[in-house]
């Protein structure tokens, strides 16, 4: 399984990185959620630093359409449950020839195994707002144990192999969108696969304007890759974009 690390070097259409488990290993991905396979994260209320080494989280769970409703009404104490985060790239076999690490696919009937077994073993999905609203405010998570399931940089294969597979459980996604870098004719989401994410109840956040790893830029381009990302992508689907995913996990005082 992937835990929040991509190669150096940027994304490409024949790297996305994701859960990697063999067919053998499905029936036992809930067991494996708790451990080694499970990228930790530490939250905050300006982002998402997802790292391998820390201890794992847990979320409430209601639809991204729900969530601000949903808050607003609780009365609860705020939550102290971790959450575990799953972190998937592409959702497709890798392609013939390619020499990018195996682990950066899932093909589609493998994701919708694990996805199936992960429900067998009493876990639903929720997002990072909702996780966010149980932590600071005790909005319910329902009944059973929460998962984050998140897809990085914008590939086509979220769109066209897994909203499907989550959509037949009732489960929504965490689309953490690079705005650069990954047009449609390389393999990205288009404007209207988006919009169908989001219309499925996906939250989405960002990776960035160009995936850049953030502690090389300087600062009027650290500015741009966070704020000017978010308030873009804000402005363009309506939605709140309220989560930063640090390419590469790297991050520093002043990122």
């Amino acid at each position: 399984m992937s835990f929040r690390e991509m190669p150096r070097g940027g994304p490409e259409h024949t790297r996305e990185p994701g859960s990697q488990v063999t067919p053998g290993r499905v029936a036992a991905i809930a067991s494996l959620i708790v451990v080694g396979a499970v990228t930790a994260v530490i939250l905050s209320h300006s982002g998402v630093h997802k790292n391998p080494a820390a201890p794992t989280s847990t979320a409430p769970a209601t639809t991204h359409g729900q969530t601000a409703a949903s808050t607003s009404r609780t009365t609860a104490p705020p939550g102290t449950t971790s959450v575990p985060i799953l972190v998937y790239h592409v959702i497709n076999a890798q392609p013939a020839g390619s020499s990018a690490s195996a682990a950066l696919y899932v093909p589609a009937d493998e994701f919708t195994s694990q996805m199936q077994a992960l429900k067998a073993n009493g876990w639903h999905a929720v997002t990072l707002d909702q996780l966010q609203a149980y932590w600071t405010r005790g909005a319910s998570l329902g009944p059973g144990k929460p998962i984050v399931l998140t897809f990085d940089n914008g590939y086509a294969s979220h769109y066209t192999n897994a909203l499907p597979a989550l959509k037949g459980l009732g489960w929504a996604g965490v689309e953490n969108l690079q705005l650069s870098g990954l047009p449609s004719s390389e393999g990205g989401l288009t404007e209207t696969q988006i919009r169908g994410l989001l219309a499925a109840g996906w939250e989405l956040d960002t990776q960035g304007l160009s995936h850049a790893d953030l502690v090389t830029v300087d600062p009027t381009q650290l500015t741009a890759e966070v704020s000017t990302a978010r308030q873009t992508l804000q402005h363009q689907y309506g939605v709140p974009v309220n989560w930063f995913s640090y390419p590469f996990g790297d991050y520093n005082p002043t990122v």
